[in-house]
């Protein structure tokens, strides 16, 4: 049975490299009380890497909201290949975006609006939680399907502004996001590393 399991690892090994499953959890905070949580993984298996995340936010502004967004990403050598965004709103879908490298470009839809962008891409926001920004300038949002600006600050936080000039702040610790402020437009919530 051993040299069965050795013998599987070594075959996997051989035909791409497959690195073990990376899992990180953020609670979600408002004014220090939780609202929700985000769980984010990285798989990679030879030169492609798939990043899925899932968040639930559920809070009560005027009457109760419950927001779920789903993101699936994936990488091929660094450049991105694909990414789907999914958000609903009180279970009901609320937006979707969808990013297609083809034909030497990238198909962005939008709610079913479609636009190009020609430049490869190989930092977008999902990787903010696995790789901290150093000496990245710029990062494709995959739920907007648009490019937004990174500033560093100093002390391994950064501040990640969107094509809306809305504001998130970042911090690392050890290269992987510890914790972030953001601007979530009616809400402004705080995410932080689950210990």
């Amino acid at each position: 049975m051993v040299k069965y399991v050795i013998g599987l690892v070594f075959v996997v090994s051989i035909m791409g490299g497959l690195i073990p499953d990376t899992v990180l959890k953020y609670d979600i905070l408002v004014k220090n009380k939780p609202i929700g949580s985000l769980e984010v993984s990285r798989k990679t298996l030879g030169t492609v890497t798939t990043y899925q995340s899932f968040t639930s936010i559920k809070t009560k502004i005027l009457t109760t909201i419950a927001v779920d967004y789903k993101y699936d990403v994936s990488f091929d050598n660094d450049h991105l290949q694909k990414a789907n965004v999914n958000i609903l709103v009180n279970h009901k879908p609320h937006a979707e975006t969808s990013t297609l490298w083809k034909d030497n470009q990238y198909l962005i839809v939008k709610n079913k609006r479609e636009s190009t962008l020609k430049d490869s891409i190989a930092y977008t926001t999902i990787l903010l939680y696995f790789k901290e920004p150093k000496h990245i300038d710029y990062c494709y949002s995959e739920q907007d399907g648009t490019m937004n600006t990174i500033v560093p600050l100093g002390n391994h936080s950064y501040k990640k502004i969107n094509a809306n000039g809305k504001e998130n702040i970042y911090f690392y610790k050890k290269g992987v996001l510890d914790h972030a402020t953001i601007d979530g437009g009616v809400v402004n919530f705080e995410m932080r590393i689950s210990e």
